[in-house]
């Protein structure tokens, strides 16, 4: 049985290579670029004002809308930077849900419905505490106070919100780069393509290792490659684990996904030997109210841990999570960004 293939879109294609679609959509775009440089400006000139925190903010980022892998970097920034002194904290917006007028603080094994999925994974992979709320200042002000311990902020997202004032921008993108170059709606771009050229890190998502040399050196902004490693898989009822690659040569095998680009997490599987009977591609942080595997005759359905921290409550015996670890070609990058956030501190 071959494996069907989710199809882009006709805007996804435009965004890609541009096209009459994306044409049409141009004067649209420039009530984007309009609206973004007078947001910058009102900041720049001081009219609007940014929050800024009493510890440095690291901010991850991207400028092409949708999921580039920006989870997997704030899980490895925040680990690295651990690893290297610091205490560090995360604030996100909690998207998708409803957090009222004061930010949500907590550790742990948090609720995706109360905390958002993408802030209840990083939670649960870091034991960072983790605060949320729209306004980020808001969310950063709220976790400092419950936790003066926190000497370092990293932000889930973020690279637009102005309000809170960063250190260094970290910016993640994938395979597509910047798509056709163009602004919203006509391209897949939040902010013009020269905003790469400000950031501090750029980091391109690969998917799997291309073998090329490590990256080094200086360069601003710093370019990174990173790919994800799957891990052992882990049985969602009950707990138990088991190698990815035992799953190859398996019939009825059947992968799902509700994340911003979910053949990327198909082709990981793949990659690693596994024939899959079908895909399920879901919308980017699909709430799994109810189950979409009732009527899936699979014996295994494998999913991804951000779809994982939502699926315990379908009690289903067939679904394994497949963590994934982020790897990078600059050996030195936490390194880095460590010595960047202690430089004004020396100052």
């Amino acid at each position: 049985m071959s494996t069907p293939r989710s199809s882009p879109s006709l805007l996804a294609r435009q965004w890609q290579h541009g096209g009459w679609l994306s044409a049409l959509l141009l004067p649209l775009s420039a009530l984007t670029a309009w609206a973004v440089a007078r947001k910058r400006a009102a900041y720049q000139s001081g009219a609007k004002r940014s929050y800024r925190a009493p510890v440095p903010v690291v901010v991850v980022g991207n400028i092409y809308v949708g999921g580039t892998g920006k989870t997997p970097v704030v899980i490895a920034t925040v680990q690295g930077l651990r690893a290297r002194g610091f205490t560090p904290g995360v604030v996100s917006r909690g998207y998708g849900v409803k957090i009222g007028a004061q930010a949500r603080v907590g550790v742990g094994a948090l609720e995706a419905a109360r905390f958002g999925d993408e802030p209840a994974l990083i939670a649960r992979a870091t034991d960072a505490p983790v605060s949320v709320h729209p306004k980020r200042a808001l969310a950063a002000q709220a976790l400092l106070q419950a936790h003066p311990e926190v000497d370092v902020i990293v932000s889930d997202d973020g690279l637009q919100h102005l309000a809170l004032a960063r250190d260094v921008e970290i910016v993640v993108q994938d395979e597509r780069g910047v798509g056709n170059g163009r602004l919203l709606p006509a391209g897949p771009l939040r902010e013009p393509a020269s905003r790469l050229r400000e950031v501090d890190v750029v980091v391109t998502n690969i998917g799997t290792p291309d073998g090329r040399p490590a990256d080094t050196g200086n360069a601003r902004p710093r370019p990174v490659r990173m790919w994800l490693e799957p891990a052992d898989t882990r049985n969602i009822e009950n707990g138990a684990t088991r190698p990815l690659s035992a799953y190859a040569g398996q019939a009825r095998i059947v992968a799902a996904a509700g994340i911003g680009n979910p053949e990327r997490f198909f082709s990981t599987l793949r990659a690693a030997g596994i024939t899959l009977d079908a895909t399920l591609p879901l919308p980017d942080h699909h709430d799994y109210a109810e189950s979409p595997f009732q009527a899936m005759t699979a014996d295994t359905i494998l999913v991804t841990s951000k779809d994982a921290i939502k699926c315990a409550a379908l009690h289903d015996a067939r679904l394994w999570e497949v963590p994934v670890q982020a790897s990078f070609s600059d050996p030195r990058l936490f390194d880095w960004l460590a010595q960047a956030l202690r430089q004004p501190a020396q100052a």
